[in-house]
This record gives C-alpha cells, sequence and structure tokens, in this order.
C-alpha cells in the first residue's frame, strides 16, 4: 500500500479547516481530490465516506459525554437517514457506469457545494440578526440550560431521507447542510446541541453510506489512509485552535472556496470562474457592511470600542 504524503499534507490542512469551523470535511475533501488530485468523483466520494466513518465517532461522543445531544432528534433523523444514504449509492449505480456515473455525481457534487456556500451565508445572517435582537432587548439572552423542543417527527424524518440521499451520492451534507435544516425546523436549539445532535446523526448516516459504497463503490484503501493520516491530526489541531481563531473570516474564506470548486464541478469555463469570483469578491463584503449597518452593527473596531466603552469613560489614551 502506498501512502500519498502530498494528499497527507492537504487532508491536514483540510482536517484543520474543518476543526476550526465544524464545516463537514466532504464539503472540503471530495472537491479538492476530484479537482487537484485528478481523483475519479466515484473514488473521491467513496474513500472520503469510508474515512468520514473512522472519524465521525470522536466528536459525537465527546458531545454525547457533555449532554449537547438532542437524542430524540437523533432517533428520527436516523429513520429517514440511514435507509436513504444507502438507497443514494444504488441510486449511483442505477444512473449507470462509467462516464455517466462520473458526470452525475460531479453535477450533484457541485450543486451541493452551491448549497452548501449559500447555507454558511445564511448562517451568518441568523447569528447577526440574533445579536442585534439580543442586544436591543427584543430577545432575552440564550439560556444556560437545555432549552425545551418539541420534536416535528414528519419533517425531521424528511430532513434525514434528504440529507441521507445527498450524503450517499456526493459526501456532501452530514455537517453543512443537515445542520442548517435543524436550525430552520428548531430555532430555540443551542448552538452547542446543534452541533452535537448533527455530529451523533451523522455517525449512522455516514457509516450506512460507507458500508454502501464498500460494497458497491469505488473504495480505495490506499487512497481512505492517506485521508486518515493527515485529517485526524488536522481536525484536532483545528479543535485546539478554534477559541482563539477568528471564526467569521475563516468562515467567508470557506464559503468562497466551496462557490468556487461549486463553479468549477458545474463544467463552467476558467474565465467565466474568474469572472463570478471576482464579482462575489468585490461585491460581497460591501453587501455584507450594510446588511451590518441595518442591523446596528459598526463596520470599524474603533467604532466597536467605542459603543462597548460605558456611558461616561474615557477612550483609550485620554487619561
Amino acid at each position: 500500500m502506498t501512502i500519498d504524503w502530498l494528499l497527507v499534507v492537504a487532508s491536514l490542512a483540510i482536517g484543520i479547516v474543518v476543526g476550526l469551523t465544524g464545516m463537514g470535511g466532504g464539503a472540503l475533501m471530495t472537491p479538492v481530490l476530484v479537482l487537484l488530485f485528478g481523483v475519479p468523483p466515484l473514488t473521491a466520494v467513496s474513500s472520503d465516506l469510508v474515512a468520514a466513518a473512522v472519524m465521525k465517532p470522536v466528536g459525537s461522543f465527546v458531545h454525547l459525554r457533555r449532554g449537547t445531544v438532542n437524542l430524540e432528534l437523533v432517533k428520527w433523523l436516523c429513520v429517514g437517514s440511514i435507509p436513504s444514504a444507502f438507497a443514494g449509492v444504488l441510486i449511483l449505480r442505477w444512473i449507470g457506469h462509467g462516464q455517466s456515473i462520473q458526470s452525475a455525481i460531479q453535477v450533484a457534487l457541485g450543486v451541493a457545494l452551491l448549497i452548501a456556500a449559500a447555507g454558511l451565508v445564511v448562517r451568518a445572517y441568523q447569528r447577526l440578526v440574533e445579536r442585534a435582537r439580543v442586544r436591543d432587548g427584543r430577545a432575552a439572552p440564550l439560556p444556560q440550560g437545555r432549552p425545551e423542543v418539541t420534536v416535528r417527527k414528519l419533517p425531521t424524518i424528511v430532513v434525514g431521507i434528504v440529507g441521507g440521499v445527498v450524503v450517499g451520492m456526493t459526501s456532501v451534507g452530514s455537517g453543512s447542510l443537515i445542520i442548517i435544516a435543524l436550525m430552520a425546523l428548531y430555532p430555540t436549539l443551542k448552538a452547542s446541541q446543534l452541533v452535537g445532535t448533527d455530529l451523533l446523526q451523522a455517525v449512522p448516516l455516514v457509516a450506512s453510506a460507507a458500508l454502501a459504497h464498500i460494497l458497491f463503490g469505488d473504495f480505495k484503501l490506499a487512497l481512505t489512509v492517506s485521508l486518515l493520516i493527515g485529517a485526524v491530526p488536522g481536525a484536532w489541531i483545528g479543535a485546539r485552535l478554534s477559541s482563539r481563531a477568528p471564526g467569521g473570516i475563516i468562515r467567508r474564506a470557506l464559503a468562497f472556496v466551496l462557490l468556487a470548486s461549486a463553479v468549477k464541478l458545474l463544467g463552467v469555463s476558467t474565465v467565466w470562474t474568474g469572472v463570478i469570483l471576482l464579482v462575489v469578491l468585490l461585491v460581497a463584503p460591501v453587501v455584507w457592511m450594510v446588511v451590518r449597518r441595518r442591523h446596528g452593527f459598526p463596520a470599524t473596531a474603533r467604532r466597536r470600542d467605542r459603543d462597548r466603552r460605558p456611558e461616561g469613560a474615557a477612550p483609550a489614551g485620554a487619561r
């Protein structure tokens, strides 16, 4: 078995990003394998899912031990996601073989990455709105205990079904798409419970998809081992750094990378890809600044410092 050390370095970097942001590794690792390392899409999805099945239990069991998991939600998500993840692989087999199936996976992956990038933007906007409501007294601070949540069984099962099919076909969704759906269905859940619940439900979901890819996909042991050698310590390092890193900047860069990967996977030419990314790079910061100001947040660090000072306090250096 030959280890690809360049891939180990790449997976180490991706593992750090995953640890920092909580973003699912499939949304990053699979396009890197396809676009940078020339791995066929089906092989990339199969090997990435098997690697994820090894890594997922670590973080989820930490959340389970800390009590930041809603087990009722996990149960109903798994009712939908476990069989549908396995079925997603069978759908790929049904679509066809050879180049047709590779093209189908590439398109599905591009669409999933677009949704994931949009989801990051939605999550950032929701956090901004919630901060504004708490600051203005229109919402109480987040409770310290576990919030009471009434589980909506049918919508939760549907989320599991859709997420399972997407994960089975593309390896994307267990950590980026499902958590966004949970935020929409259960807005009273604390952030820690959202992450913990999503991580735990992803364990059987990814295991089901990984088993199906081992049986019917194009799983490569050497490729998977290379991913694990880099990604496992990378995720640990990222988790250790997460409390100090500027998470907002990382998430914005991540959304940009996901958009770039999605556009290329969908077959857009290099010229038009550059045009799209340049427009986003120039327009997005201006739009976000306008949105922040509409919600009453200052645009500069100096204004933030001024707004945070107690009334009557002198500015730094004035005494």
